[in-house]
Formats: structure tokens, C-alpha cells, sequence
């Protein structure tokens, strides 16, 4: 059993100041956890609309999906979440690249780098009842960490599910005045390890422990 008490206890109004003093980190973790390879002066000069050159076309979409994620999440932190919720984060996060369907489930099979894993096709799934069954846990980081692994694990979209899950977790972390969680970047390859491990096995328990040790940010008000 891993001890999931909280790290930080934070008002949602300071939750949310403090994630938007931390949001062109949040935008360079998220990038980089997708594989949008980007340096962090890369993203300060995206995010002040410096045009450098330096960033191609296609990766300047899906720094741009990013942005408008997580300003919409910001905006919306009060919303229940729900499927339609999570399918709009895939919308703001994957619009206007190649990416299709946007903000709806994926129509085929999908292969993960790294293993042979093959996540059912979302027709076969139940995912109203798997969320609700998630969101009924009391104890809400221990909730939000088990939803940041269920949507990676799910692959509910074509593309982006890393990035859904994310900013769907951050969401209820700021809402709860957790903090906000996010995985270093220094520490990716360990944490592709332990994803692949749950991956495979459907077993959460190390991959938690990672994140509750390596994974969450903030401070006490």
C-alpha cells in the first residue's frame, strides 16, 4: 500500500496562481513527455510570440494545442469531469494538426514504442464507468495519480494521450489545491520504464509510487 497523503495543501485560488507561475514549465514537461523535443529557451520564446525559427511548423501546433489546453483548463477548473470533458482537452491539445479524429476516440488499433501491448479499440471499452469508478475514491491524490495512469494506459485517442493526461490530472490537482504534477525531465527515461511496466501488466503500484515520489509540485499555503 503506498502512503498517499498529501504533499501540499493549497487553496484552489493559490493552486491556480501557482500553476500559472509555473506554466512555460508545465508547456516543456508536457512537450517533452510527448516527444516534442524543444529546449526550455524554445518554449519562453514561443510563449512571448518570439519568432526564432528554431521550432518547426508542426511542433509550433502542438506547443500552440498546449497553451490553449491549459489556458482552457485554468478557465474551467470548477467543471465536472467528465468523457465530453476529456475528449475537449484532446480537441484544444491536437486541433489544427494531422492528427484525426480531434476530440473524439480513435477508430483503429494503435502500437506503443517499447512493447506489445495493444490497448482495446475504445468500442470495446466502458469508459463512463471506468471514470466514475475512479473518481469515486476518497482519497483524491491518490485519485488523480490513478486517473493520470488510466488515461495513458487507455490510449483513448489517436495521438495526444499523454498530453490528455496531463492536463486532465492537473486539473483536479489544482481543484483540489494539491499542486500540480508533472514528470522531470531528467527523469523520463526512468519514468517510460515504469510506465511500460503498468503497461503490461495493468499493475499501477510502482508506476505511483515514481510519481508520488518524483512527480508533484507545490507549496503549502
Amino acid at each position: 500500500m503506498i502512503d498517499m497523503n498529501k504533499k501540499y495543501n493549497m487553496t484552489k485560488e493559490d493552486n491556480i496562481f501557482f500553476a500559472k507561475r509555473k506554466i512555460i514549465d508545465n508547456i516543456y514537461i508536457s512537450a517533452n513527455l510527448e516527444g516534442i523535443k524543444v529546449t526550455f529557451s524554445d518554449i519562453v520564446d514561443f510563449y512571448n510570440n518570439v519568432n526564432t525559427g528554431k521550432i518547426s511548423i508542426d511542433n509550433m501546433l502542438k506547443l500552440k494545442g498546449l497553451k490553449d489546453a491549459w489556458e482552457y483548463v485554468l478557465n474551467t477548473i470548477d467543471d465536472d469531469l467528465t468523457i465530453d470533458y476529456i475528449k475537449k482537452i484532446h480537441f484544444e491539445v491536437c486541433k489544427g494538426q494531422n492528427i484525426a479524429p480531434v476530440g473524439d476516440f480513435r477508430k483503429k488499433g494503435v502500437g506503443i514504442t517499447g512493447t506489445d501491448y495493444r490497448p482495446k479499440l475504445p468500442s470495446e471499452c466502458d469508459y463512463e464507468t471506468e471514470l466514475n469508478n475512479i473518481l469515486n475514491n476518497k482519497d483524491k491524490l491518490g485519485m488523480v495519480i490513478n486517473l493520470f495512469c488510466w488515461i495513458q494506459r487507455s490510449q483513448m485517442f489517436q495521438d495526444g494521450n499523454k498530453r490528455v493526461a496531463n492536463l486532465v490530472a492537473n486539473k483536479e490537482m489544482i481543484k483540489n489545491g494539491l499542486g500540480i504534477l508533472n514528470v522531470p525531465v531528467e527523469l523520463i527515461g526512468k519514468y517510460f520504464t515504469n510506465l511500460i511496466k503498468y503497461y503490461e501488466t495493468n499493475d499501477n503500484t510502482d508506476l505511483k509510487k515514481f510519481i508520488y515520489d518524483n512527480c508533484l509540485d507545490g507549496i503549502n499555503s
